[in-house]
């Protein structure tokens, strides 16, 4: 950056002229350009800075998890829900409000006999009385809204098992576009190394314009691949910022992963042991059954009679016992039960216990179902794999650099040559499909077993 010197020709000494005598006048003008410099630098530094604010932010699966559980509005609305069954244990487990009655008897209206005291006879009457309720009433009600928020709970975890399942497939959508676009700009550099050979062989005179021709056309192909890859990557990423609920722009988020496969894999019968104690549908499941049970019982406590205790204070009462001015009394009420007005729902949840039954056993045939499914696509996705890594890869590999080698010195065809760019094309192209179709099948045995059993 020549502009940043002080315009000093060799052998100038800064503020003195040619004769040796300092000079005020080139010292000015020298300070100035000084100062004109320093203005660009500032001017220049927005641009300078510019790439690091366009720097791309990449995401590991573990922080796009927690990210996603903290921030998804799905989830947050649902646990609010959670909250709420949370808050009516307490309306459950409230005792009833004692009644207070304040009432007033005793005064005279007319005269009697010529004499009318109103308020010589008048007595007040205060009472207090309670509602008590039997059977473990209120312990049951308690039980029955504490296994409502569980099965809230359970809930809300099958609702982010399956959120997280649309995640991590979105997720691994994302990594195989990155994938893809690797691998169509190798295809693309590796293709145009060859059109560089192949036009400087041309010149030679080594190479027909036909060949070479049919070679450039070649390159249509892989300049599609290319495009439509970074459409993909585009597109996976718009996805995957929808479910975040995250507004970064897409030039600047990025996700980081392996994308490949793992050999290992349990026994069937160890994933379905895992699924039982993980599933949270299946533990709503049981936990309905648990609650039907319970709001049995609640039942039959309602039909119960509960009996209710009150009692009173009187001053200046009218009684035989002219010397008690202040009285107290009491009193218990209790219900008669001819008719048994709740025995339609102890009936009801008499069935309801049957039903809940019987969806549990559905569900837990569910778990079973979906374990099996699951590990069956991800074992086919294995045995499909295995030869890729072993041998197919190599393979196409070796095949290409052959007959390249032998074009390249006549040894081959132009017919040969292409086939095999399209054959190791094929190869890698499927590859890529696979693990892609890996990934998303372990995502699915973990939504079937219940929690990640493979990362």
């Amino acid at each position: 950056m020549e502009w940043l010197g002080d315009g000093l020709s060799a052998g100038e000494t800064p503020g003195v002229d040619g004769a040796g005598r300092d000079c005020p006048i080139m010292n000015t003008y020298r300070s100035l350009r000084r100062f004109l410099s320093l203005l660009r630098l500032c001017a220049l530094l927005p641009a300078l800075c510019a790439p690091l604010a366009d720097a791309q932010t990449s995401y590991t699966w573990d922080q796009i998890k927690a990210k996603f559980t903290a921030d998804n509005p799905t989830l947050q609305a649902d646990q609010s829900n959670v909250e709420e069954m949370k808050a009516e244990e307490i309306t459950a487990y409230l005792r009833p409000n004692p009644q207070f009655t304040l009432s007033q008897d005793g005064t005279q209206i007319a005269p009697n006999n010529g004499v009318w005291i109103p308020a010589k006879g008048t007595f007040v009457v205060p009472s207090v009385a309670y509602l008590h309720e039997r059977d473990h009433k209120r312990e049951l009600r308690l039980k029955s809204a504490q296994q409502g928020t569980q099965i809230a709970a359970s809930q809300h975890s099958d609702l982010e098992r399956n959120l997280l399942f649309t995640l991590r497939s979105a997720f691994v959508q994302t990594l195989q576009a990155k994938a893809w676009l690797d691998l169509s700009q190798q295809e693309l550099d590796y293709y145009d190394h060859i059109i560089d050979i192949s036009r400087e062989r041309f010149k030679q005179g080594d190479l027909a314009r036909i060949d070479l021709d049919r070679i450039e056309l070649m390159r249509v192909q892989y300049e599609s691949d290319l495009q439509a890859a970074e459409v993909n990557l585009r597109t996976a990423k718009i996805q995957l910022l929808q479910l975040l609920d995250d507004r970064t722009p897409i030039d600047q988020f990025d996700i980081q992963g392996p994308f490949d496969f793992s050999d290992q894999l349990q026994a069937l019968d160890a994933y379905r042991q895992i699924a039982l104690a993980s599933r949270p549908d299946l533990q709503a499941a049981l936990q309905s059954l648990q609650q039907a049970d319970t709001n049995h019982k609640l039942a039959v406590a309602n039909g119960s009679t509960d009996p209710t205790l009150s009692a009173w204070y009187t001053w200046n009462s009218s009684n035989n016992n002219s010397y008690a001015t202040q009285t107290l009394g009491a009193s218990v009420s209790v219900p008669l039960r001819i008719f048994d007005r709740n025995q339609g729902e102890k009936q009801r949840t008499q069935i309801d216990i049957d039903r809940n039954r019987q969806l549990s056993e559905a569900a837990r045939a569910q778990v079973f179902s979906d374990v099996d499914s699951a590990y069956a696509q991800l074992n086919g996705n294995l045995i499909l794999l295995r030869p890729y890594r072993a041998k197919y890869l190599a393979q196409a590999l070796r095949v290409r650099d052959t007959i390249t080698y032998a074009y390249q010195r006549g040894g081959a065809s132009l017919m040969d040559f292409l086939n095999a760019q399209s054959d190791y094309r094929n190869v890698q192209m499927a590859y890529v499909q696979l693990v892609g179709a890996y990934l998303t099948a372990a995502g699915q045995l973990n939504l079937a077993v219940g929690r990640e059993v493979i990362p």
